[in-house]
């Protein structure tokens, strides 16, 4: 499962809002767990999230948060799961603003994938991460600390944060 994903999706540029909130909600969900659990869960989350259509999760009610802290088939915690609701809805005044996700997140790398050098460390944060963070924080999303937005970053491709050997590495290079 996690190679398919690596091989597939990972570092893999993203420009579809629905995907991309998805990344966000996924990467939060992440949090203190192993990416192979949320991974196990992503289906779940996605039939329990409307396929991750954020002007429908953006109307989910309290009853709904009961209902979805009682399904095994995503991580059932209470912060979590208020947190993709409240990500939703800050998602639709973003797209309100600036038109897209894609447009806002991309607009942080002038829609450019970063590079990691060859034998650089992977980082935990950068100071990229940590600005996204910042002001992901100040629209309204929650969840989204400068180590979970680096996570975010290379997800969805914002930086090509794959090995030199890896054909992903060499697929994505400028």
């Amino acid at each position: 499962m996690t190679v398919a994903y690596h091989d597939d999706e990972w570092g893999v540029p993203q420009h579809d809002d629905r995907r991309l909130f998805e990344k966000i909600t996924l990467e939060g969900a992440q949090a203190g767990l192993s990416w192979s659990t949320i991974l196990r869960k992503r289906e779940g989350y996605r039939a329990a999230f409307a396929d991750f259509d954020p002007a429908v999760v953006a109307r989910f009610t309290a009853k709904r948060v009961e209902h979805l802290l009682a399904n095994p088939e995503i991580i059932r915690n209470r912060a979590k799961v208020e947190s993709t609701i409240t990500n939703a809805r800050a998602v639709l005044t973003l797209q309100r603003e600036l038109g897209t996700l894609d447009a806002y997140l991309w607009g942080f790398v002038d829609g450019t994938p970063l590079v990691r050098k060859r034998g650089a460390e992977l980082p935990a944060q950068t100071p990229l991460s940590v600005q996204i963070s910042k002001d992901l924080k100040r629209r309204g999303f929650r969840f989204v600390g400068p180590t979970t937005v680096y996570a975010l970053m290379q997800a969805m491709g914002l930086v090509n944060d794959h090995d030199a050997s890896c054909f992903r590495y060499r697929e994505l290079a400028p």
